[in-house]
């Protein structure tokens, strides 16, 4: 016989009907695409610092702790300016306040060919942060007006390939054009910068067109999908308003804003510390050329992506996005302990290693950002997501620079890797106590999962 099913799986069972599926599956086609492509540019145009660093550290003179502290530098513009941006993006709408932020960062991100030493570095790190800033969140909160609760980890787990994907797709692409040093009486890495930089200037003046605001200003709809999807979204977000007040300043003050970007901040010393350094740990396992390089980073990039996408789907299956969010970055702290110590002895399964890391880092980052999104609506979103990504990024800051420091004083991967597991252990065992039986930590599961369930009881 079977089972009673509990209140909250029952409640899940609700389903989106044909019109709705219809119309989500259209929003999804429409919108996806255009995020990802963005993203893939922004990751690219953050990351490539790692490969530029194979060559440029030697023709400008830069030392281990001053690429770090330079890397990292572009997550203190970021941060300083997140909040401010984001209150710029609420004001006059996203398609318009993307499309500035990426002619922004395309400027920036090209100018980091006109890098001659330290202060040049840190200088024009700093500005493509600032310019940078505000996207993220701008993109997760936009991701909130389109996409009902019950989906939105999914959908994040899709924004969130693009960073695997850049990767992957970018290791390779910036190997190769390190080999055009010497064209036109360039360094390969000012042509690094140049060819990857353009394309998010390009974009910029082509975002207006792609994107629309709100979903009920989108004629690309059936009259009857836009009053379906206008009305679905306004009622979800009048289902948040009722705990209390959701101004922008609000979601400043939130009391959980202030918790998951601290557990960002974990996370985020996680991704870029071993973002930003994989070009040059895996430079280590061998005599290798920045090509070569960039088709091994390939491997561990491209096995995370995979996981991603199967990961952030049984996240809202199951709609325990605390245990996700933590399991992840444990896996990826075992990927760095075991990669950590591997390196001098054994370099191929210290990169199955990395590839395990690389798998687990990169799928926390959806459920634990569905998270503070399920917890605010409205203008406290756009504010609560803000700050959560503003303080989260200080450790894209606070990472490369330690891992930088321990390589100095070491002359060795070991140190900096086992800091870097170390953050992730201490985020996931906090993320866990924190939101393991808080709402937005626990929420109910997708009507197909519940139905699943039903079954099985």
């Amino acid at each position: 016989m079977k089972t009673l099913i509990s209140a909250r799986q029952r409640s899940a069972q609700l389903t989106f009907g044909e019109l709705g599926d219809r119309t989500l599956a259209k929003v999804r086609r429409r919108i996806i695409p255009v995020i990802c492509l963005l993203y893939f540019v922004a990751f690219l145009d953050r990351n490539n610092v790692g490969f530029a660093k194979l060559t440029m550290s030697q023709d400008i003179g830069l030392t281990a702790s001053a690429y770090g502290l330079g890397a990292g530098i572009f997550f203190i513009g970021y941060a300083l300016f997140e909040v401010p941006s984001n209150g710029g993006m609420y004001r006059f709408g996203a398609r318009k306040w993307i499309a500035r932020i990426l002619v922004s960062w395309g400027i920036c991100a090209t100018a980091m060919a006109l890098v001659s030493g330290e202060t040049t570095f840190y200088v024009i790190r700093f500005l493509l942060g600032a310019a940078e800033a505000g996207f993220f969140p701008a993109v997760v909160f936009y991701l909130t007006l389109w996409f009902p609760a019950a989906q939105r980890v999914t959908v994040l787990g899709l924004f969130i390939l693009a960073q695997p994907i850049s990767n992957a797709i970018g290791a390779p692409l910036s190997g190769l054009l390190l080999n055009l040093d010497g064209l036109l009486g360039l360094h390969g890495w000012q042509w690094l910068y140049i060819i990857e930089g353009i394309p998010a200037v390009i974009l910029g003046f082509l975002a207006p067109r792609l994107l629309t605001d709100r979903p009920e200003e989108a004629h690309w709809l059936r009259p009857d999908e836009r009053s379906w999807l206008s009305t679905t979204m306004a009622n979800e977000l009048a289902e948040k308003q009722r705990s209390g007040s959701h101004s922008f300043l609000d979601g400043l003050k939130d009391r959980r804003a202030l918790v998951y970007a601290f557990l960002n901040f974990g996370m985020v010393c996680g991704i870029y510390g071993f973002g930003l350094w994989l070009p040059t740990v895996v430079a280590g396992l061998g005599k290798l050329d920045p090509a070569q390089v960039g088709f091994i980073v390939v491997i561990p990039y491209a096995a995370a992506a995979f996981f991603v996408f199967y990961w952030s789907r049984r996240s809202d299956r199951t709609g325990k996005r605390a245990v996700h969010a933590s399991i992840s970055m444990l896996i990826a702290a075992f990927g760095l302990t075991g990669a950590a110590f591997l390196l001098p002895v054994n370099p191929v399964a210290a990169l199955v290693f990395l590839t395990i890391a690389a798998m687990g880092v990169f799928s926390a980052t959806a459920p634990l950002l569905s998270m503070p999104s399920a917890a605010l609506g409205g203008a406290a979103a756009a504010a609560g997501l803000a700050l959560v990504n503003s303080i989260g990024n200080v450790g894209g800051f606070v990472a490369p620079y330690a891992v930088g420091l321990l390589n100095d004083a070491t002359h060795s991967n070991l140190a900096g890797l086992l800091f870097l597991a170390a953050c992730l252990v201490i985020t996931a065992i906090a993320t866990f106590l924190y939101a393991r039986n808080r709402p937005e930590g626990t929420a109910a599961p997708s009507a197909v999962a519940a139905a699943e369930l039903a079954k099985t009881n």
